[in-house]
Formats: structure tokens, sequence, C-alpha cells
């Protein structure tokens, strides 16, 4: 069954029809997950991290490689495979689809650096996961003879204890105020960093997104990639990774990365509840859930909500495709606008688990079931700044009244 109030992808790909037919694939090999990662959620919780079956299928399926540049045995998907996909493993896991989405995204950020830290990862392995965490206030880098001596301690990098790198972000420090703030990232592998298991969280139980701790390692220049160079346009990367998808501006479309993990769980919320109201019957007087038509209004909420989500973040991902394409960088108000989206998108989603969970009654608060999970990782993924509308809204707003950005990395 399709699910409830949402219609099959099309216009998955602007490539061949062979490229067409490679997405329409992996997108099935996704979904024929869901059984088996839904039978294994509560351990994934239990573990606090996915186990270790579950990154192997993640793995054996090539999800962790769409978007990858082929040269290296990646799919190079066009960006919208991210969301896609991490909608079909959320509608099984969201822990497993955030860490999907999270060390998938980082081979399409790897495909930005120079190439001798492409090298460096993938001629070693190229199915060499890579963490992150994305705080910039969390690290101070100090610039020296060849590169940079890095320092900090970075929370909630997802997946890093079954990653062989990490990328954390930091300030660079410079003796002269007036040379500005700088924002590196910096890529180190994980003898270069420490982690602290610091995971013991109410959603998302099983991403193990734990912290990381750096003290004065050295990383070479080539292994660091300015944020200035990721706002859209040519890349360090470019010279071996031509595809527009390797020119897209990376944090304008941050959201996206995980947008699709909240979409997937309240698409698997709606189609539960659905499935329980056309057999449950009411414990007071008997009646079929399904016959009332506060129930029926309920479904129609929620999945107007969902399907305007999907439509939101799609569309966000193909039309920033279609511009890295034709070489048009974006403006600053446009950037502001996909952050927008990528918030509201979210919080429509999280509207709509919430709208379900409260219909549901008592039957949500059994810890056996699929709902109370739903509920809580609804809740945590709505919690990432990415998605924090208040801080999106009003930097589009500023932006709008002819104000300068807020956001540093745009």
């Amino acid at each position: 069954m399709v699910g409830v109030g949402r219609k099959p992808n099309a216009n998955l790909s602007s490539g061949s029809d062979a490229d067409d037919r490679a997405y329409a694939a992996m997108i099935a090999r996704a979904k024929a997950l869901i059984p088996r990662l839904r039978e294994r959620a509560s351990r994934t919780e239990e573990l606090r991290r996915l186990p270790p079956e579950t990154e192997r299928d993640l793995h054996d399926t090539g999800l962790f490689r769409i978007v990858q540049p082929k040269r290296v045995g990646g799919s190079e998907f066009d960006y919208v495979a991210l969301v896609d996909c991490a909608d079909a493993l959320g509608q099984a896991d969201a822990s497993v689809a955030w860490n999907f989405a999270n060390l998938a995204s980082h081979h399409w950020m790897l495909g930005m650096f120079d190439k001798r830290a492409q090298d460096m990862v993938w001629n070693k392995n190229a199915d060499a996961l890579i963490a992150s965490s994305f705080i910039f206030p969390a690290g101070r880098a100090r610039k020296v003879d060849g590169g940079y001596l890095l320092r900090g301690s970075w929370p909630f990098s997802s997946g890093v204890d079954s990653s062989e790198w990490n990328m954390l972000a930091s300030v660079v420090s410079s003796d002269d105020e007036a040379d500005g703030i700088e924002y590196r990232i910096f890529l180190l592998n994980k003898s270069d960093f420490k982690i602290n298991d610091t995971w013991n969280a109410t959603g998302l139980r099983g991403t193990g997104s734990n912290d990381v701790e750096v003290n004065d390692a050295f990383v070479a220049e080539p292994m660091t990639l300015a944020v200035s160079d990721l706002a859209g346009g040519p890349t360090p990367g470019s010279a071996v990774n031509p595809n527009a998808l390797y020119a897209l501006p990376v944090f304008s479309l941050f959201p996206y990365v995980l947008s699709g993990v909240a979409l997937g769980n309240a698409q698997a919320c709606l189609d539960d509840y659905v499935d329980v109201s056309r057999h449950r019957a009411s414990t007071y007087n008997r009646a079929k859930l399904g016959d009332f038509q506060s129930t029926q209004i309920k479904i129609a909420e929620a999945s107007a909500k969902i399907d305007a989500a999907r439509l939101i973040m799609r569309s966000a991902c193909i039309e920033a495709m279609a511009d890295a394409r034709c070489g048009h960088v974006t403006d600053v108000a446009a950037k502001t606008k996909l952050r927008r989206d990528g918030a509201y998108s979210v919080n429509l989603c999280t509207e709509a688990v919430s709208l379900l969970f409260s219909a549901s009654g008592a039957r949500g608060l059994f810890t056996t079931g699929a709902l109370q999970r739903q509920f809580r990782d609804a809740h945590a993924i709505n919690s990432h700044l990415a998605f924090n509308f208040d801080a999106a809204g009003t930097n589009y707003g500023r932006v709008a009244l002819g104000l300068p950005s807020e956001n540093l990395t745009l």
C-alpha cells in the first residue's frame, strides 16, 4: 500500500533512463529494509547506536554511498536522494534514518574537499564512514606551518562510534581581530579524537550521538575546508568531481540532509494510525473508530501536513540542483528561504505526529508500541537547530527587510 495521502515519487532524477532506473532501484532497496528495521527498533534504542547488522544492511544496499562520487564507486544521485531515502528508512526507525542521512551526506561533502583529502579517505576504504559536528564555537583552531592546530569538545556527533573519520567545525583564531572570523571544517582520523559516551536521550536514542574531544591535533591544510568555499559554485573538489551536486550551497541546504527523517517518521505514524482506526473499536461504546468524524478529520489534517512537507522538501532540493546545473549561485535571500522552508516543513511533520499521538489516547502510552517512539523521535528531530523556525524565520525576515543575515555560514 502506498502510504496515506502521498503519491509515489516522480521526477526522481534529471539524468538518463539508466540513472532513473538505478534511482528507483535504490529507493526500492531502502523500502525493502522497513520490516526488519522495525523489528530491530527496540534493540536499536537499547544499544543507543545502530546494531552491526543494520550498518551492514546500509552498506550492502549501497545506501551510505548515494551521494558519493561515481569515480570512487558511489551512486552520485541528485541531492533529493537524501530526502527520499531518509523518508523511506524513517518509516521504519528514525534513528536509523538519522544516522544514514548524516553519514551519507559526509561522502557528498568530502567530494568538495581537496583531492588529497578525498584520496586519504577513499583510497584506503571507499566505504569508510565519516561522522561530524558542525558546531563552530565548540572548537578553536590556530594556523601553523602546513596546516592548523585544533582543539575543542563537540557534542552530537551522530554515528561516531562506527566512523573512521570526523568532520569537525571550528572557529579559526587570529592574532589580528581585523581579520574577522573564519569558519572552517577539519577532517580528522579517529586516532586524533576521543569519544565520550554521553548519548542518553529520550528521542533518537539509537543514533549514538556522542561527544568528541580533540586536544591540539595537527590537521594538514588539504584536510580542511573553508566554509566560504561551500556557499555555492566551484569547490576545491570540483576539479575531480565536476557534477553540479558538488557545487551546491552546503549550509543553505543543510536542513534537507535530515528533513526526510521527520517525513518518514510522520508518514509511518499516519499509516499506523489509519491501520488501527480501520479495525479498532472504542473502549467505551465499541463503535468503530473509523466511523468517527473526528478520526476522519485528524487523518485529513495530518496527511495534508505531511504531503505539504514532502512537496516543500523535494521541490527545494530539485530546484537547487537545477540552479547548480545552470551555474547559478543563489543570493542570500534565496538561501534564507531554503533554511526557512527546511525548518517549516519539519515543523509540519512534528505537528502531524503530535496530532495523531493526541488522537490515539492511552494507546500511545504503551512502550511496546511504535507510537510513543515516533512521538519522541519527532520532537527530538525538531529540536535540531536547523529546524528551529524561530531562528530560521527571524533570519529570513531580517533579510526580507533589508537587514544583514545573521547566519555566517550562508
